[in-house]
Protein backbone atom coordinates (compact mmCIF):
# COMPACT_ATOMS: atom_id res chain seq x y z
CA UNK A 1 0.00 0.00 0.00
CA UNK A 2 2.65 2.37 0.54
CA UNK A 3 4.02 2.26 -2.86
CA UNK A 4 0.85 2.58 -4.14
CA UNK A 5 0.95 6.33 -1.96
CA UNK A 6 3.77 6.82 -3.01
CA UNK A 7 2.80 6.25 -6.60
CA UNK A 8 -0.30 8.85 -6.14
CA UNK A 9 0.86 11.30 -4.06
CA UNK A 10 4.14 12.24 -6.83
CA UNK A 11 1.61 14.86 -8.59
CA UNK A 12 3.28 18.01 -9.85
CA UNK A 13 -0.19 18.56 -12.80
CA UNK A 14 -2.38 19.04 -9.65
CA UNK A 15 -1.74 22.29 -9.92
CA UNK A 16 -2.03 22.45 -13.85
CA UNK A 17 -5.25 24.51 -14.12
CA UNK A 18 -5.40 23.04 -17.93
CA UNK A 19 -5.41 19.59 -16.78
CA UNK A 20 -7.85 19.89 -13.77
CA UNK A 21 -10.40 21.10 -16.09
CA UNK A 22 -9.56 18.68 -18.75
CA UNK A 23 -10.08 15.93 -16.41
CA UNK A 24 -13.36 17.45 -14.83
CA UNK A 25 -14.79 17.72 -17.87
CA UNK A 26 -13.94 13.59 -18.54
CA UNK A 27 -15.60 13.02 -15.56
CA UNK A 28 -18.70 14.32 -16.42
CA UNK A 29 -19.45 12.95 -19.77
CA UNK A 30 -18.11 9.78 -17.81
CA UNK A 31 -20.49 10.33 -15.45
CA UNK A 32 -23.44 11.26 -17.53
CA UNK A 33 -22.72 7.72 -19.83
CA UNK A 34 -22.22 5.95 -16.87
CA UNK A 35 -25.89 6.92 -15.40
CA UNK A 36 -27.22 6.06 -19.30
CA UNK A 37 -25.63 2.72 -18.89
CA UNK A 38 -27.04 1.84 -15.40
CA UNK A 39 -30.61 2.95 -16.29
CA UNK A 40 -30.37 0.95 -19.41
CA UNK A 41 -29.02 -1.98 -17.57
CA UNK A 42 -32.09 -1.74 -15.12
CA UNK A 43 -35.30 -0.91 -17.62
CA UNK A 44 -33.86 -3.83 -19.65
CA UNK A 45 -34.67 -6.18 -16.97
CA UNK A 46 -31.63 -6.53 -15.20
CA UNK A 47 -31.24 -6.14 -10.85
CA UNK A 48 -29.63 -3.48 -9.68
CA UNK A 49 -26.47 -4.93 -8.67
CA UNK A 50 -25.74 -6.43 -12.44
CA UNK A 51 -24.72 -3.31 -13.56
CA UNK A 52 -23.04 -2.24 -10.15
CA UNK A 53 -20.96 -4.84 -9.76
CA UNK A 54 -19.60 -5.06 -13.74
CA UNK A 55 -18.79 -1.59 -13.57
CA UNK A 56 -16.77 -2.22 -10.25
CA UNK A 57 -14.82 -5.33 -11.35
CA UNK A 58 -15.26 -4.94 -15.47
CA UNK A 59 -14.94 -0.71 -15.92
CA UNK A 60 -14.86 -0.68 -19.27
CA UNK A 61 -17.93 1.39 -20.72
CA UNK A 62 -17.95 0.08 -24.29
CA UNK A 63 -17.74 -3.74 -23.41
CA UNK A 64 -20.25 -3.40 -20.27
CA UNK A 65 -22.46 -1.93 -22.76
CA UNK A 66 -21.73 -4.88 -25.49
CA UNK A 67 -21.87 -7.19 -22.95
CA UNK A 68 -25.17 -5.53 -21.36
CA UNK A 69 -26.39 -5.55 -24.67
CA UNK A 70 -26.23 -8.86 -25.30
CA UNK A 71 -27.59 -9.92 -22.32
CA UNK A 72 -30.85 -8.35 -22.85
CA UNK A 73 -31.10 -9.92 -26.46
CA UNK A 74 -31.34 -13.13 -24.49
CA UNK A 75 -27.58 -14.27 -24.94
CA UNK A 76 -25.79 -15.91 -22.56
CA UNK A 77 -23.03 -15.06 -19.91
CA UNK A 78 -20.22 -16.63 -21.90
CA UNK A 79 -21.18 -14.92 -24.91
CA UNK A 80 -21.70 -11.36 -23.21
CA UNK A 81 -18.06 -12.22 -21.29
CA UNK A 82 -16.42 -13.21 -24.70
CA UNK A 83 -18.00 -9.73 -26.59
CA UNK A 84 -16.46 -7.71 -23.65
CA UNK A 85 -13.10 -9.83 -23.50
CA UNK A 86 -12.81 -8.88 -27.23
CA UNK A 87 -13.49 -5.41 -26.74
CA UNK A 88 -10.96 -4.49 -24.28
CA UNK A 89 -7.94 -6.27 -26.09
CA UNK A 90 -6.95 -2.75 -27.22
CA UNK A 91 -6.12 -1.99 -23.79
CA UNK A 92 -3.26 -4.89 -24.38
CA UNK A 93 -1.32 -1.62 -26.41
CA UNK A 94 -2.29 0.69 -24.18
CA UNK A 95 -0.58 -0.98 -21.01
CA UNK A 96 2.45 -1.07 -23.25
CA UNK A 97 2.39 2.56 -23.79
CA UNK A 98 2.12 3.95 -19.78
CA UNK A 99 3.80 0.73 -18.29
CA UNK A 100 6.38 3.27 -16.90
CA UNK A 101 3.55 5.22 -15.09
CA UNK A 102 1.89 2.52 -13.33
CA UNK A 103 4.92 2.38 -10.10
CA UNK A 104 7.33 -0.58 -9.15
CA UNK A 105 5.09 -1.94 -6.64
CA UNK A 106 2.76 -4.47 -7.44
CA UNK A 107 -0.31 -3.25 -5.65
CA UNK A 108 0.62 0.07 -7.72
CA UNK A 109 0.51 -1.73 -10.78
CA UNK A 110 -2.41 -4.27 -10.51
CA UNK A 111 -4.93 -0.90 -9.66
CA UNK A 112 -2.95 0.96 -12.11
CA UNK A 113 -3.75 -1.56 -14.68
CA UNK A 114 -7.24 -1.60 -13.63
CA UNK A 115 -7.50 1.58 -14.50
CA UNK A 116 -5.87 2.10 -17.77
CA UNK A 117 -8.70 3.15 -20.00
CA UNK A 118 -8.32 5.29 -23.13
CA UNK A 119 -8.50 8.29 -21.40
CA UNK A 120 -5.81 7.85 -19.09
CA UNK A 121 -3.78 6.50 -21.30
CA UNK A 122 -5.03 9.79 -23.55
CA UNK A 123 -3.91 12.03 -20.53
CA UNK A 124 -0.95 10.61 -19.32
CA UNK A 125 1.10 10.41 -22.62
CA UNK A 126 -0.20 14.06 -23.58
CA UNK A 127 2.27 15.25 -20.66
CA UNK A 128 5.78 16.37 -21.47
CA UNK A 129 7.62 14.51 -18.70
CA UNK A 130 7.42 11.26 -16.49
CA UNK A 131 6.34 13.06 -13.65
CA UNK A 132 3.59 14.79 -15.20
CA UNK A 133 2.32 11.54 -17.36
CA UNK A 134 2.29 9.71 -13.46
CA UNK A 135 0.83 12.58 -12.19
CA UNK A 136 -1.84 13.04 -15.05
CA UNK A 137 -2.75 9.27 -15.16
CA UNK A 138 -3.58 9.11 -11.60
CA UNK A 139 -5.23 11.93 -10.92
CA UNK A 140 -7.71 11.27 -14.44
CA UNK A 141 -7.84 7.08 -13.16
CA UNK A 142 -9.20 7.75 -9.94
CA UNK A 143 -11.63 10.64 -10.50
CA UNK A 144 -12.88 8.43 -13.42
CA UNK A 145 -13.37 5.29 -11.54
CA UNK A 146 -14.99 6.81 -8.95
CA UNK A 147 -17.57 8.99 -11.48
CA UNK A 148 -18.21 6.33 -13.46
CA UNK A 149 -18.94 3.93 -10.44
CA UNK A 150 -21.33 6.33 -8.46
CA UNK A 151 -23.56 7.71 -11.91
CA UNK A 152 -24.12 4.19 -12.83
CA UNK A 153 -25.36 3.56 -9.41
CA UNK A 154 -27.65 6.46 -9.27
CA UNK A 155 -28.90 5.36 -12.97
CA UNK A 156 -29.38 2.14 -11.81
CA UNK A 157 -31.24 3.25 -9.01
CA UNK A 158 -33.28 5.43 -11.03
CA UNK A 159 -34.26 2.40 -13.87
CA UNK A 160 -37.01 3.39 -16.15
CA UNK A 161 -37.53 6.65 -14.54
CA UNK A 162 -35.09 8.55 -16.83
CA UNK A 163 -37.05 6.91 -19.51
CA UNK A 164 -35.35 6.21 -23.08
CA UNK A 165 -32.17 7.49 -22.70
CA UNK A 166 -31.07 7.95 -26.02
CA UNK A 167 -33.62 10.62 -26.67
CA UNK A 168 -31.12 12.77 -24.47
CA UNK A 169 -28.42 12.47 -27.26
CA UNK A 170 -26.22 10.83 -24.23
CA UNK A 171 -23.80 8.52 -26.64
CA UNK A 172 -22.28 11.97 -28.19
CA UNK A 173 -21.22 13.61 -25.10
CA UNK A 174 -18.11 11.04 -24.64
CA UNK A 175 -16.96 10.98 -28.00
CA UNK A 176 -16.68 14.78 -28.34
CA UNK A 177 -15.16 15.57 -25.11
CA UNK A 178 -12.32 12.85 -26.64
CA UNK A 179 -11.83 15.02 -29.93
CA UNK A 180 -11.69 17.97 -27.70
CA UNK A 181 -8.61 16.08 -25.52
CA UNK A 182 -6.97 15.06 -28.82
CA UNK A 183 -6.85 17.80 -31.27
CA UNK A 184 -3.88 19.44 -29.51
CA UNK A 185 -2.12 16.66 -30.58
CA UNK A 186 -3.65 16.15 -33.58
CA UNK A 187 -2.30 19.53 -34.69
CA UNK A 188 1.26 19.53 -33.39
CA UNK A 189 2.38 15.95 -34.37
CA UNK A 190 2.30 14.73 -37.83
CA UNK A 191 3.06 11.62 -36.65
CA UNK A 192 -0.12 11.18 -34.67
CA UNK A 193 -2.05 12.63 -37.63
CA UNK A 194 -1.40 9.99 -39.58
CA UNK A 195 -1.90 7.34 -37.08
CA UNK A 196 -5.14 8.49 -36.90
CA UNK A 197 -6.14 9.41 -40.02
CA UNK A 198 -5.65 5.28 -41.00
CA UNK A 199 -7.36 3.84 -38.12
CA UNK A 200 -9.94 6.13 -38.71
CA UNK A 201 -10.45 4.95 -42.39
CA UNK A 202 -10.22 1.29 -41.55
CA UNK A 203 -12.71 2.09 -38.82
CA UNK A 204 -15.29 3.68 -41.27
CA UNK A 205 -14.17 1.23 -44.01
CA UNK A 206 -15.34 -1.59 -41.88
CA UNK A 207 -18.26 -0.16 -39.99
CA UNK A 208 -20.67 -2.09 -42.09
CA UNK A 209 -19.81 -5.51 -42.00
CA UNK A 210 -18.27 -6.20 -38.49
CA UNK A 211 -20.49 -5.92 -34.95
CA UNK A 212 -20.36 -2.57 -33.26
CA UNK A 213 -17.37 -2.24 -31.17
CA UNK A 214 -14.99 -4.27 -33.46
CA UNK A 215 -14.39 -0.85 -35.84
CA UNK A 216 -12.25 0.91 -32.53
CA UNK A 217 -10.44 -2.52 -32.28
CA UNK A 218 -9.46 -2.57 -36.17
CA UNK A 219 -8.45 0.96 -36.01
CA UNK A 220 -5.49 0.02 -34.10
CA UNK A 221 -3.46 -0.54 -37.04
CA UNK A 222 -3.09 2.74 -37.38
CA UNK A 223 -0.24 2.29 -34.98
CA UNK A 224 1.35 0.63 -37.17
CA UNK A 225 1.88 3.80 -39.00
CA UNK A 226 2.81 5.97 -36.53
CA UNK A 227 5.75 3.03 -35.19
CA UNK A 228 6.61 3.08 -39.13
CA UNK A 229 6.91 7.10 -39.28
CA UNK A 230 8.59 7.22 -35.85
CA UNK A 231 11.64 4.51 -37.26
CA UNK A 232 12.22 6.91 -40.82
CA UNK A 233 12.67 10.09 -38.07
CA UNK A 234 15.34 8.30 -35.55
Amino acid sequence: MRSLYRTTTTVPAVRDPELLRDVALVCLASGVVGASFGAIAVAGGLPVWVPVVMSLVVYAGSAQFSAVGILLAGGGPLAAAATGLLLNTRTAAYSLAVADVLGRGRIARLVGAHLVTDETVAFALAQPDPARRRAAFWMSGLGLYAAWNLCVLGGALAGSALGDTGTYGLDAAFPAVLVALVLPALRTDARVRRAALAGAAVALAVTPLVPAGVPVLLALVGLFTYGTAAGRTA
